[in-house]
């Protein structure tokens, strides 16, 4: 779960969760923090983690770029009262992910996206993911395989699943994707070594993902991360 790094973005997550009203006319249940005109912006979309809901990412829109659209959803599957997951743990060890989960998960997902892009009238290569842990371990599983649904993702705190890994292979052309990986050194629920795999082999694939290490960071969202999503975001739609 995102832990909040500042009084700035605590008191900010306040003000959205009390002016913000759940929405449930899409495949996924969803806060937004939209414009009010229909003009096409460009459109993120927030993945919380394990045990988390909606309402944990959607303070990050305060320090990210004003002229995008915000959408933030809740993973599918409930593990209690305001705790969701958008795949159970396979097994005992390594953080692997039920295979049927991840399908039927990240085929909500897909016409989640889909659909919100017509909603807020946002081309396809202009949605964007950010995710945090399992959230972003969605990101890779929905923004790597093909047909392409968004322009890009960030993963934040995530590792590439075993069962993404091993479909991915050299010599495939890529997806055009704009990639941002950011992981904390100290995290211990998704070790930083993670970070720098799906990086060397994002590369390997020909992949250009903009990578960045957060030195003594746990598993959580530093204020140096969020400035750079910002700049990553504002690079994509100056």
């Amino acid at each position: 779960m995102l832990k909040l790094f500042a009084l700035l973005t605590l008191l900010a997550s306040t003000a959205v969760h009390a002016q913000t009203t759940l929405q449930s006319d899409l495949p996924l249940k969803y806060l937004e923090q939209v414009h009010a005109d229909s003009e096409p912006r460009p459109l993120v979309i927030f993945l919380h983690g394990y045990g988390s809901n909606e309402a944990d990412l959607i303070g990050m829109k305060f320090q990210l770029p004003p002229q995008y659209n915000y959408l933030s959803v809740r993973a599918p599957m409930t593990l209690g009262e305001g705790r969701f997951q958008w795949f159970r743990k396979k097994g005992e060890g390594a953080y692997n992910g039920e295979t049927d989960d991840l399908k039927v998960s990240g085929q909500k997902l897909r016409d989640f996206i889909a659909q919100a892009a017509k909603k807020y009238h946002a081309a396809p290569d202009k949605v964007y993911l950010i995710g945090f842990s399992q959230g972003a371990m969605m990101s890779y599983e929905v923004g790597l395989r093909a047909p392409a649904v968004v322009g890009g993702f960030a993963a934040l705190s995530g590792r590439l699943l075993p069962v993404l890994k091993a479909e991915l292979k050299p010599g495939q052309a890529p997806l055009p994707l704009s990639i941002f990986i950011g992981h904390g050194t100290a995290d211990d629920p998704v070790p930083y070594r993670h970070g720098t795999e799906a990086n060397a082999l994002l590369h390997k694939l020909d992949y250009q993902p903009e990578f960045h290490a957060y030195p003594g960071v746990g598993h959580s969202i530093s204020a140096a991360e969020l400035r750079d999503l910002n700049g990553w975001l504002q690079r994509l739609n100056p």
